[in-house]
């Protein structure tokens, strides 16, 4: 069974041929790139329907990635919460760290397979940093990551990582210094560079096939969910949660439960200091349809139109637009998204962390929010899974820095 049959569109079909999901998605890129993206949807097109793609992408799953991850249920955190039973789907054990490996290594095996030998990315948190720094030191690429240095401030630990496997991590200077700088810079260098390199995008964004691609590699999380609930719960989930920042990790858990309609879907955005403009990063619950990085979904716009400045504690979820699939999700009802807050996702990081001894990501941390306030509100025989999306060493750093600001 290949990508193609394994990875099949539910709802509607989407995306179409053009790469629309509903209204959203398409490709708003200079002529220079269409050349390129034309080639990567006809590799990739091909490439899902061969078995041998289909089976080294899973060895490498297997065998060096360690996936299956863990479905884990969380006793304390259930217990604290009082209601639902809460178990966390354990993409912080993954090689790396984080769910982010998925796509980076699906999308190494594209180039390989497309003749290129040198990878460029984007990163904001790291961890996607790092995924596409790892899969270029398996694959024997050069790899070059372009990151804002408000962003290589906050993570540290994971520029000496990229560094030490053989990355180049190209700061990023301009606007905010976060991922969307990141994103931009990324893009102007693989237009001058689309012969001999490929920009592994490390989220659901941009133009088409990327937030098909994307969702595609990543779509093993939620696969292995379906079996890990029917095995150990005895039945689906009644609710799974996902943060969402470009949307990559929540579109793998949630792209195979899109058709149980018994399934609840919430994906969390970065709330950040308050909804007040340039404060926070949530898109679906306060931006508006336009264009960002070549395609078409919500973004977060002022009066003028132009893209907003965003805030998030969490450097992953600091990102003013969204994958076009959650904006599609988010007007025909399947998915609800809600908004939490930088101290309440600290205040999570630190419940986890004493509850369960495991540090989450921040990224992850917002989800934990509204995980517990949905189990509170659950009866015990009901499950709740959480896509633990990555681990907090990253953050630690961060953390602290925060909390010492605060006297804490």
């Amino acid at each position: 069974m290949t990508l193609a049959t394994t990875l099949a569109t539910p709802v509607s079909a989407v995306p179409d041929r053009k790469g629309r999901f509903g209204d959203y998605g398409g490709r708003y890129v200079p002529e220079t790139l269409m050349f390129a993206l034309e080639q990567l949807t006809d590799a990739y097109e091909d490439a899902r329907r061969d078995p041998l793609f289909e089976a080294e992408f899973h060895r490498i799953m297997n065998e060096y990635v360690g996936r299956p991850s863990r479905l884990y249920f969380a006793e304390r955190l259930t217990q604290e919460a009082g209601g639902a039973r809460i178990f966390l789907k354990r993409e912080d054990l993954n090689h790396t760290g984080a769910h982010k490996i998925n796509n980076a290594i699906g999308q190494a095996l594209l180039t390989k397979r497309m003749g290129k030998k040198r990878i460029i990315a984007e990163t904001g948190a790291g961890q996607h940093g790092v995924a596409s720094a790892t899969a270029a030191a398996l694959l024997g690429m050069s790899c070059r990551v372009y990151m804002g240095t408000e962003d290589i401030r906050r993570q540290e630990l994971n520029v000496f990582r990229m560094k030490a496997m053989g990355a180049e991590v190209f700061p990023v200077e301009s606007g905010s210094r976060t991922l969307r700088d990141a994103v931009n810079e990324a893009m102007r260098e693989w237009m001058s560079s689309v012969e001999s390199t490929h920009y592994i995008i490390g989220s659901a964004i941009g133009p088409h096939p990327f937030p098909m691609m994307v969702r595609d590699f990543q779509s093993v999380i939620g696969r292995e969910t379906r079996q890990q609930c029917l095995e150990q719960i005895g039945h689906l989930p009644d609710a799974i949660v996902a943060c969402v920042g470009g949307g990559s990790n929540a579109a793998g858990m949630f792209y195979p439960f899109i058709d149980d309609e018994n399934v609840e879907i919430v994906g969390v955005e970065a709330g950040g200091r308050s909804a007040k403009p340039g404060n926070h990063a949530a898109t679906l619950n306060y931006g508006q349809p336009g264009v960002l990085h070549g395609t078409f979904t919500y973004v977060l716009q002022d009066d003028d139109g132009q893209t907003s400045d965003v805030h998030s504690v969490s450097a992953g979820l600091d990102y003013p637009a969204v994958g076009p699939e959650h904006s599609f999700w988010k007007d025909n009802n399947r998915v609800r998204y809600c908004n939490v807050t930088d101290d309440e996702a600290i205040e999570a990081f630190y419940l986890c962390s004493r509850l369960e001894g495991i540090l989450p990501a921040l990224e992850t941390a917002h989800a934990i929010v509204e995980t517990m306030r949905m189990a509170a509100e659950r009866d015990a025989d009901e499950a709740i899974v959480l896509c633990f999306s990555g681990r907090g060493d990253k953050d630690c750093a961060e953390v602290a820095r925060v909390m010492e600001a605060r006297g804490k």
